[in-house]
């Protein structure tokens, strides 16, 4: 497993995204457990990862856990969340699911505020929320960084065998004229979403923010009611055929 080189700061814009967005909400995979911050979001560099995990001292936010905790199973669960010392570890105690997702919404926007205010003069170029599509820029394959998926928040370096999902997106044709080489034609931009993500998520061009990250679709609410199946006829596959 390669070492966790994403940006601190779009992981925490993209955590903050997909808590608004939804994503704790109950699982279609996993129904009988609640959803674990961090542990079941994309942003986990183990998210899907179950074979091969890598340890969790190569994840971005170890820079948020205390190093006296730093060796501990779930290091991320034990991150200060106020000045009170609350952490998730802690909470899982105490909290229901409402007040947890309430208590790191509120640290998530500190604490992207606190870096930001930091980083005045960062480079533009680097991928960050819109403020109108509240979304992730997409970074292309050939980003400065190096191949990887298109998602900021996700380290997944590209490889062709690996699976995944490519898109390819032409200027719109208002802007076009900006985008000719030198050839007369519009160029066309190669993205990449890795297998874990684009289950999840997709890429969208929208106008004036470019190529952004957004979810496939949202968790069910619990209050939703099963569909009807029983109605339908069930066939099985002919055993002769299914062995050829």
């Amino acid at each position: 497993m390669q070492k966790d080189e994403r940006d601190l700061l779009d992981v925490l814009k993209f955590e903050l995204n997909f808590l608004e967005k939804g994503g704790y909400g109950r699982s279609p995979r996993e129904p009988w457990r609640p959803q674990f911050i961090f542990e079941d979001s994309p942003t986990c560099m183990n998210y899907d990862s179950k074979h091969d995990p890598g340890p969790c001292t190569e994840c971005v936010l170890m820079h948020l856990v205390p190093r006296e905790c730093r060796e501990l199973p779930i290091p991320c669960r034990h991150i200060p969340l106020n000045e009170g010392g609350d952490t998730l570890d802690s909470l899982y105690r105490q909290c229901d699911q409402y007040e947890i997702e309430d208590a790191v919404r509120t640290w998530l926007k500190t604490e992207i505020a606190h870096l930001e205010s930091e980083r005045k003069s960062a480079s533009s170029a680097k991928p960050e929320i819109t403020s109108e599509t509240d979304s992730l820029k997409g970074m292309p394959l050939g980003h400065e960084t190096g191949p990887k998926c298109s998602n900021p928040a996700c380290a997944t370096a590209f490889h062709w065998h690996e699976g995944g999902k490519f898109f390819r997106f032409r200027p719109d044709p208002a802007s076009a004229s900006a985008f000719q080489c030198e050839t007369g034609t519009t160029p066309i931009k190669h993205f990449w979403l890795c297998e874990k993500c684009c289950h999840k998520f997709t890429l969208v061009y929208t106008e004036g923010h470019g190529v952004i990250v957004k979810p496939r679709f949202l968790e069910r609410p619990l209050t939703e009611e099963p569909k009807q199946l029983a109605s339908a006829p069930v066939t099985f596959p002919d055993r002769n055929s299914a062995l050829s």
